[in-house]
Order: structure tokens, then C-alpha cells, then sequence
């Protein structure tokens, strides 16, 4: 009888992970590491100096996984303190306030893209929002993230909205790269859109008139109207493409053409 029983699955190995947060100076990163690991929300700003450090257990699935996290100071000063985490390829958290825009985004990631091979690890980029004055919407900031090989969140240090979800999220993928070899699982997802997509979303979106929209000079013809239209949506239909906003930008586009073919004799 006891030879027929099941054997008892043996838990998974603890593990122990280095994280470091990452961002500029007075964008929340502190806020929203103490709003995970203490629960609370500082209202207050205190800027960080150096290196601040932290330590937490969380489990994921059948493994423990002991956390030590580095909240890194954002001011260039501090760039040569940050740089030996850098280096080492610990998983990240990204963080950028919506406020400032894909502009800063893009030249914060090329910064340390020289310290960083983004590719060999985890990471997580995370966007939190601010109700006055936003110049990031979701599409936009998601677009950007996923179009880098990121996870993205939105969260909230001064409510908890979406912290701990985004933690668990990120510990998992950690998890799951530990288990694969240091190498990224396949997923569908990271193949789900392509950069001309996801170029075009950002130029139809920053387009001036409908001319521009549709990538042709004022005047063109009805046919040439038309031709660009049919490019564009094979490009961007919903039913092709999942890329963040391309609903938006789709609609745009036969938008775009309906008002040009109008004054078009």
C-alpha cells in the first residue's frame, strides 16, 4: 500500500536575489519600497544618500525567496556609488514618474545601457502615477516598456495600488529565469509586436493634421491616399497587431482618411 502512494514533492531550494531601484532624483523610489516593506507611506521627501538597504522574505510557489534590496540615490552625484550594482547585473526597478515624459524615459535607459545588458536579466519598469499635470497616459508608457523587453506597472506609494501585485510579478519572473538558466522563458508576449509598430503608434500619435498621419504631403491624391491607408492598417488592425494603443492609432488612421477623402474631388 505504501509503495503505491505518491511521493511527496520536495519545496524548491530558498533563494536569495539582489534588487536595486533605479531612476532619478525625487521620483519615489524610496516612497514605494517603504510603502512595500514597511507598509506605510512617507509624505515627506528625504533624499536618499548613497545606498539605502533593505531585507524581506516572500515566497513564490514552492520556494522562498530572501530579498535584499538596494534603493539607490537618483542625483548624479552618487553615480559612481551606483555604478559597482550596475556592473554586478542585479534585477532592477526602473522607476519614472509619468509626469516627465518618454523623452526623459529614453535618455535615462541610454544612460546606463552601457553599464546594464538589460538582456541577461529581469527587470521591471514602473511608471507611477500622478493625477495633476500627466503627460504619460498607460498606452504610451506601456508601449515604451514593452517595446524594451519590460514588465510595466502603474502604482501608487501614497495608496498601495498595485505595489504588491508589481513585487510578486517581478519576484516570479526572477524565479523563473533562475530556473531556466539565466536565460529569459519563451513567451509569446515578448514577440507580440514589432518596432515599426510600435514606431508608427508613436507617430500617429504625435502627428500634426491627418496628412501627417497618414505619413503623406497635402495634396496627395485620392489614390495615394488610399494606398497609404491600406499600408497603415495591415500595420496597426487590432485583429493584427497587440502592441499598447494601437486600437487608438487605428482608429486615427480611418479617421484621418475619412476626413481626407472628403475634400478630395
Amino acid at each position: 500500500m505504501e509503495a503505491n502512494m505518491p511521493k511527496r514533492k520536495e519545496p524548491g531550494k530558498s533563494l536569495r536575489i539582489k534588487v536595486i531601484s533605479m531612476g532619478n532624483a525625487e521620483v519615489g523610489k524610496s516612497c514605494i519600497i517603504k510603502r512595500y516593506c514597511e507598509k506605510r507611506f512617507v509624505s515627506k521627501y528625504l533624499a536618499t544618500i548613497g545606498i539605502d538597504y533593505g531585507v524581506t522574505k516572500v515566497q513564490v510557489r514552492d520556494r522562498e525567496i530572501k530579498v535584499n534590496i538596494f534603493d539607490m540615490a537618483g542625483h548624479p552625484f552618487f553615480y559612481e556609488v551606483r555604478k559597482p550594482f550596475l556592473e554586478n547585473l542585479y534585477p532592477v526597478l526602473s522607476v519614472s514618474l509619468v509626469t516627465l515624459g518618454t523623452v526623459d524615459l529614453g535618455s535615462y535607459f541610454k544612460q546606463y545601457s552601457n553599464c546594464i545588458k538589460f538582456s541577461k536579466f529581469s527587470s521591471c519598469l514602473w511608471l507611477i502615477d500622478c493625477t495633476k499635470h500627466r503627460c504619460i497616459d498607460e498606452n504610451e508608457g506601456r508601449l515604451w516598456a514593452e517595446s524594451k523587453g519590460f514588465l510595466y506597472f502603474e502604482t501608487s506609494a501614497q495608496t498601495g495600488e498595485g505595489i504588491s501585485e508589481m513585487f510578486q510579478t517581478f519576484y516570479i519572473s526572477i524565479v523563473d529565469l533562475c530556473e531556466n538558466g539565466g536565460k529569459r522563458p519563451t513567451t509569446n508576449s515578448s514577440a507580440s509586436f514589432t518596432k515599426e509598430q510600435a514606431d508608427t503608434i508613436r507617430r500617429i500619435r504625435s502627428s500634426k493634421d491627418s496628412w501627417d498621419m497618414l505619413g503623406i504631403k497635402p495634396g496627395a491624391s485620392r489614390e495615394e491616399v488610399n494606398k497609404a491607408y491600406r499600408k497603415l492598417a495591415v500595420l496597426l488592425h487590432p485583429d493584427k497587431c497587440v502592441a499598447p494603443g494601437s486600437e487608438d492609432a487605428f482608429k486615427a488612421v480611418v479617421n484621418a482618411r475619412t476626413a481626407l477623402l472628403k475634400n478630395i474631388k
